[in-house]
């Protein structure tokens, strides 16, 4: 056993060890993710060519599930597939997931839905906002691991809400299922999927996680896997970074942070995953502007808490889209029409009730620096 195969078992190991303190909700036996996939493959059959859609600004674990369902597809029902995005694939190490393992994933601007007879969703859903298709077309199939969206249980085959830290891990077990050999780049994809969306086993990880991820490893281009990680950093980078700790305000055990103009919107769930890496802080709350929309990330290492519960209560009111779960959140806001000065009272309510949640309302503020 290699050194880094050491590091992964260890990891996983640890990871074993805490998720058995979680109630294990889903996931099912071999034969009930066998039966999922026989069901998913029947109904593909009777398509010719499939759209398969991720979250916009999608992430490794969108991306990953999108690639790997469309080769499912494509070697076991014999459907051409395509896998899209709305919004851009921002990220220095999403941008290098797509072009070192030379993934097929193209805009959405460049599909014609009538092209398509079949449509899928994966780590989104209908109802969740956080996704470009049309108002005039309707997921097909829906594949995800955040909690079920009621306008989902319409769609004619979907896996939703299991007990898993990613998206990627429901569509391992398929491939599993499948008894097919899976080419390095998909198990590459799916590996790191799991391993950004779960931080290294450390986030929301369930012992199907860990069972996938350690199928995964042995598969995984592990060259690949280190130029993905390790990818080369526009100055702008940089330069953003700095502006977030100079506008970081702590109140109490948590910190929040307004970074104005952002040139993609992921940069923020990068300053809110660090921000929580800081000394006693519970709760982080970042957000920033990118065309014409505010991006809201929230994390927190309150375990008696739901982000995603929050966001949404918080941002819904506003006219806005949100989602996640336990540790994690998202939402967008779009400011189309709000004049300058209303979208500072707006924000400014939105910030309170965030501190009213994380109970540091009546905390005094101060800076980082």
């Amino acid at each position: 056993m290699t050194r880094v195969e050491a590091n992964h078992r260890r990891r996983a190991s640890g990871a074993r060890t805490r998720s058995r303190t979680r109630v294990r909700l889903g996931g099912g036996s071999r034969s009930e993710v066998r039966d999922r996939l026989d069901k998913l493959v029947a109904f593909a059959r009777g398509h010719r060519r499939a759209i398969i859609l991720t979250h916009d600004n999608p992430d490794p674990d969108s991306i990953a599930s999108g690639v790997a369902l469309a080769w499912l597809l494509e070697q076991m029902a014999g459907v051409e597939a395509v896998v899209a995005y709305g919004g851009i694939v921002g990220r220095a190490e999403n941008r290098a997931l797509v072009k070192v393992l030379r993934l097929p994933v193209v805009p959405l601007s460049r599909v014609v839905f009538g092209e398509y007879d079949l449509i899928a969703m994966v780590d989104t859903q209908p109802e969740q906002g956080n996704h470009s298709l049309p108002a005039a077309h309707f997921p097909d199939v829906v594949i995800d691991h955040h909690p079920e969206r009621p306008e989902t249980k319409l769609a004619v085959v979907s896996d939703v809400g299991r007990d898993t830290g990613a998206t990627s891990t429901v569509v391992t077990d398929y491939l599993r299922a499948s008894g097919l050999d899976v080419p390095p780049a998909i198990a590459t994809a799916l590996f790191y999927g799991i391993k950004s969306d779960t931080r290294d086993l450390e986030r929301e990880t369930t012992p199907q996680d860990v069972e996938a991820y350690l199928w995964l490893f042995p598969k995984a281009d592990t060259q690949a896997l280190s130029q993905i990680e390790r990818p080369r950093l526009p100055e702008d980078y940089f330069r953003l970074f700095h502006k977030a700790v100079e506008k970081a305000r702590v109140h109490g055990d948590s910190v929040v942070c307004d970074l104005g103009k952002v040139y993609y919107p992921d940069l923020v769930a990068e300053v809110a995953d660090r921000f929580l890496s800081m000394g006693d802080v519970k709760w982080s709350l970042a957000v920033g502007e990118y065309r014409g929309s505010l991006y809201f990330s929230v994390r927190t290492r309150d375990r008696r808490m739901n982000a995603g519960k929050m966001i949404r209560e918080v941002i819904e009111q506003e006219g806005g889209t949100a989602g996640g779960h336990g540790s994690m959140a998202g939402a967008c806001l779009p400011l189309k029409g709000i004049a300058p000065t209303a979208r500072r009272r707006m924000l400014r309510r939105v910030f309170r009730c965030f501190l009213r949640e994380f109970d540091a309302e009546g905390a005094r503020p101060r800076r980082l620096v």
